[in-house]
């Protein structure tokens, strides 16, 4: 193989200056073979030869373990390729390249925080064991000791993590050495700045102040990079001394721990010490007593503070001040999430800190952008703060055990922070190995593809061979960015949380002492019954009542808001348990972001549709999203009836089908208008299109049990009438139909009679009689045929000719009228066409005659003296009282009587659409249309809301203030204003009542 080939194999980028560094004096002899295996190793083997040349240049000893076997090789060339700031290192300090004589483990472990206190201190000559540490080492000659101590100990680590055989399995344990590495090279720091103090200071004074360091941010939670800020708080302990003296000894300690660390030496500094998340900021005092530390966070803090504070952890100085401190202001930590505001505080920081990017850094943002970092480490610091405060097990600093916790705790799915934990490795992993490799503090995606192409390979474990193109590692990355995106912004901006951080630690626990008095508060009327519910549904160990532990503090809140919280709660209860373990149930409610409080809002408002969700309780999973709660099509469910019809020919078990169908459907519809994605005449046409596919689907049984006897004799077309011809039923709406049929070929009128009679018959049956097992909260559908010729003493059915003749020799008026509405609802085609056809002159007659016109309102007035019931206060009547529905739909019907005939626009069985266009022809003032639909809509808005209330229907406007207080929520109307929709509702009805008197009555 030719050495250009076999550099490209080994990954090399510059062939050139390979080929010169491959000739270089220093490698002369060597074994090529074992040489190329290694490089091979390396994620840069161009860097990694490049070191190699100048390290055995400086110590020629290396040649020997250049040119060993693989396995003894391994570390060497890893931390060369992977890391050219420390080959630098080395080439400054060789006497440390024994580092590399070690075997590399694919299971490392990690170095004991003790042992590496113990070297950093006994590099600048003191002693581990004394409870504050002097140095017997100053000035640059202790920083250079430090420093190269510190460094040395980065390359142990570098060697174990670069060989590891999973490295995302591995990166917690990294961060948590380099932050026990940074506390360790602090404590050292601090030894020097005490020396160094006592040349300034009387030395017992100096001796006699504590001083602990308490890292922040990663360095407090053991998840530091390679190359970070070390952020910092300094607490001082006055002892004997007053306090500004201290303070001053302190500030003089502070400054030598920053000078050890960071000060101009021949060696070059570790990183910055941060001491800005102090008390004030770089306002504030650079030390501060404890004392003041408590009384700056009891009165001033920010919220964000307390999120910073969450990190805090004692990494050096005074051990026993330090647990002082992080007791102090653990309390603090936990309740500062019921502070005013504070959720979306913490939401507000994060969207400012994605704004602050620079344009020309924000697609290369591993931390700071969009789908990075720190998305995760918001996302669960946040939960953490909301659930902590009841919850202990979540009081974890670093993120991959937070995101463990939650997800046992239940507050994020398994999968979710699965997800999320992948994520967080995998991001912070390619921010390790971009750092390692300069150890500059960066958090950008390298552009160079040379740089790609390294960190391609460096994520890998060792046992992987291939070298992945840089297009691979960034579609992984895109990929990654896009799922934390996703997590964060579900997750994030969960409604739940802001409800959950508004709650005390009691509330929160849900203890029983806490929640007896807390459910009266809130307006629970049988406490005792509600802590039984409660009890039910959160006793045991099970992920289950954990979740429900976790949601039923916020849960209360949310039923408490409805008119009956009490049969909420119990309805929640009956939900709950009729899902029992289904994994997505309580992990919606959890995740979504309405679908909770959506439904504790109808279990506590509408009884109808409590009742419905307890014998569907799958159909709570509708609530998650928007697009499952659009009503189904007309077309859709007749689908999916004639489905399930081939597959069930029992007539029975058909017709349970297409109930169950409707009974889903009417739900669907019901919740959709609760939560505002339907308007009136949205959901009065979804309601019929329910009702129409479920008669279709009765007939087309009805018409499948009589050809069980012999053949069909007869085509059969139901014709919705009424409310339900005009596609404006409500939830309690039974369906006015009239029945037509026409003999098939070969048969006769009475033989088509009789067996349409019997069809009907059936189709009433099948939608009326009690199934086994009955179909449980359906609300049966009534088939009222009493608007057909002769009303209730007329056949049942007649033949399309006999209709003919009828309306040709005996119709009256109140027969055309109630042809207004009529609207073919099931049944055949050409029949339903033949009889439009039929029945348009008469419903729009040319013109009707003063006698008709009289007839009309002499049926009117007698039909509100003889059917409004007996004791009923016409005022609150909704469909025969003043001004109610009966008002506007006979004044409407009266018009299309009288201009029908020459204006097609008011040729449609629709009452508001008949209104627009009666004003639009100038036969009714736009003021008065619109006065009479807004008034049709009103009282027919109550009267579907009495069914959502209460389950039952009612055309009466509730007395009840309670039933009042339902039904005006129902309407649209804000808590406490039942009198509104009182006052409004008679209002209208009686300005609508004037209007009808003056133009239909001509009064």
């Amino acid at each position: 193989m030719s050495l250009a080939r076999r550099l490209i194999s080994a990954g090399f980028s510059d062939l050139e200056k390979a080929g010169r560094f491959l000739a270089a004096r220093e490698l002369e002899g060597l074994d090529q073979d074992r040489l190329f295996a290694g490089l091979q190793m390396a994620a840069s083997p161009d860097t990694a030869l490049q070191s190699l040349v100048r390290l055995v240049e400086k110590h020629p000893a290396l040649r020997e373990l250049a040119e060993a076997d693989p396995e003894t090789s391994e570390p060497l060339y890893r931390v060369l390729g992977a890391s050219e700031a420390l080959g630098e290192f080395l080439i400054r300090h060789p006497e440390h390249l024994e580092a590399f004589n070690v075997r590399a483990s694919p299971e490392p472990v990690q170095a004991d925080p003790a042992v590496l206190r113990a070297v950093l201190l006994q590099s600048v000559g003191a002693d581990p064991r004394a409870a504050r540490p002097v140095a017997t080492r100053t000035g640059v000659e202790a920083y250079v000791a430090l420093r190269t101590a510190y460094r040395r100990g980065v390359v142990d680590l570098a060697v174990k993590d670069l060989c590891a055989a999973d490295p995302l399995d591995f990166l917690p344990a990294v961060g948590a050495e380099l932050a026990d590495l940074a506390g360790a090279a602090i404590e050292a720091a601090l030894a020097v700045a005490r020396a160094e103090a006592a040349e300034q200071h009387s030395a017992s004074d100096v001796a006699g102040i504590g001083l602990a360091v308490i890292g922040m941010g990663k360095c407090g939670a053991r998840e530091l990079n390679y190359i970070s800020d070390v952020d910092v708080i300094y607490v001082v302990d006055a002892g004997q001394l007053d306090d500004a003296h201290a303070n001053t000894i302190g500030t003089a300690l502070a400054t030598g721990i920053s000078r050890a660390i960071m000060g101009l030496a021949r060696e070059p500094g570790l990183w910055e010490v941060d001491a800005n998340l102090r008390p004030e900021g770089k306002s504030g005092p650079l030390v501060r007593t404890l004392a003041s530390h408590e009384s700056y966070y009891a009165r001033w803090a920010e919220s964000w503070e307390f999120q910073a504070l969450l990190k805090a952890r004692t990494i050096a100085g005074d051990a026993v001040l330090g647990r002082r401190y992080e007791e102090a202001v653990a309390p603090l930590i936990w309740t500062s999430a019921s502070r005013d505001g504070f959720v979306e505080s913490v939401q507000a920081m994060r969207r400012r800190v994605t704004d602050h990017i620079p344009p020309a850094e924000e697609q290369r943002q591993i931390k700071l952008g969009r789908g990075g970092l720190r998305d995760v480490e918001f996302t669960v610091q946040l939960l953490q703060l909301v659930h902590g405060k009841a919850d202990e097990s979540l009081r974890r600093r670093d993120t991959t055990s937070a995101i463990a916790a939650l997800s046992a705790g239940g507050y994020i799915g398994r999968s979710d922070a699965a997800a999320f934990d992948n994520a967080y490795r995998y991001l912070r992993l390619l921010e390790h190995r971009i750092q390692l490799f300069q150890l500059r503090r960066t958090h950008l995606m390298p552009v160079a593809d040379p740089a790609l192409r390294s960190l391609a390979k460096a994520v890998l474990g060792p046992f992987a061979t291939e070298r992945p193109h840089p297009d691979a590692l960034l579609a992984a990355w895109q990929k990654t960015k896009r799922s934390v995106r996703e997590l964060h912004e579900r997750i994030f901006y969960r409604p739940l949380l802001n409800t959950a951080a508004k709650l005390s630690s009691e509330d929160a626990r849900l203890t029983p002492e806490a929640a007896q008095g807390r459910l009266a508060a809130l307006g629970y009327l049988d406490p005792p019954g509600a802590m039984r519910h409660i009890e039910a549904l959160t006793a045991g160990v099970s992920r289950r009542a954990a979740l429900q532990r976790q949601l039923l503090p916020v849960l209360l809140d949310w039923l408490a808001e409805g008119v009956d919280p009490d049969a909420g709660l119990l309805a929640f209860r009956r939900v709950s348990e009729a899902l029992g373990t289904t994994h997505w149930y309580l992990g919606m409610l959890r995740d979504s972001t309405a679908a909770a409080e959506r439904l504790c809002h109808m279990l506590s408002n509408s009884r109808l549709i409590a009742d419905l969700l307890e014998v569907s309780p799958e159909s709570v999973a509708w609530l998650g999203q928007d697009k499952d709660l659009a009503p189904v099509p007309f077309q859709a469910q007749w689908q999916e009836i004639t489905a399930k019809m081939s597959r069930h020919s029992d007539p029975e078990s058909a017709m349970r089908l297409i109930r169950l169908i409707r009974r889903r459907e009417i739900l669907r519809i019901a919740i959709a208008d609760s939560v505002g994605l339907l308007d009136q005449d949205q959901v009065g046409a979804a309601l019929a299109d329910t009702d129409r596919a479920a008669v279709l689907g009765a007939l087309r049984v009805a018409e499948s049990v009589v050809q069980m006897s012999g053949p069909l004799k007869t085509a059969m077309l139901v014709v919705a009438m009424g409310r339900q011809g005009g596609r404006e039923i409500g939830y309690g709406s039974d369906a006015d139909v009239m029945y037509v049929h026409r003999a098939l070929p070969g048969f006769t009128d009475a033989e088509a009679q009789e067996q349409g009679l019997r069809m009907v018959a059936k189709v009433s049956s099948l939608l009326t009689q009690p199934l086994k097992p009955a179909i449980m909260a359906e609300r049966v559908l009534q088939m009222d045929a009493d608007l057909r010729p002769e009303g209730k003493n007329g056949a049942m059915v007649r033949s399309l000719d006999s209709y003919a003749e009828y309306y040709r020799r005996w119709s009256l008026v109140w027969e055309a009228q109630a042809l207004l509405r009529a609207r073919p609802m099931a049944g055949d085609d050409a029949l339903a066409a033949d009889f439009l056809q039929l029945i348009e002159p008469i419903r729009y007659p040319e013109e009707i005659s003063e006698q008709d016109v009289r007839e009309v309102r002499r049926v009117k007035a007698r039909v509100e003296a003889e059917r409004l019931p007996r004791g009923a206060d016409p005022a609150r009547h909704l469909k025969l009282g003043r001004g109610g529905l009966s008002d506007v739909e006979w004044l409407v019907q009266l018009l299309q009587l009288q201009h029908a005939g020459q204006h097609q626009e008011l040729r449609t069985t629709s009452t508001v659409g008949a209104l627009d266009a009666a004003a639009d022809l100038g036969l009714l003032a736009r003021e008065d249309a619109d006065l009479l639909a807004s008034a049709w809509r009103l009282a027919s808005r109550i009267r579907s809301a009495n069914v959502i209330w209460t389950g039952k229907a009612s055309d009466l406007l509730p007395s009840s203030r309670r039933d009042l207080e339902a039904v005006a929520r129902w309407c649209g109307y804000e808590p406490g204003n039942a009198a509104a929709l009182e006052e409004d509702y008679l209002r209208l009805s009686r300005r609508a009542r004037a209007v009808f008197e003056r133009v239909f009555y001509g009064h």
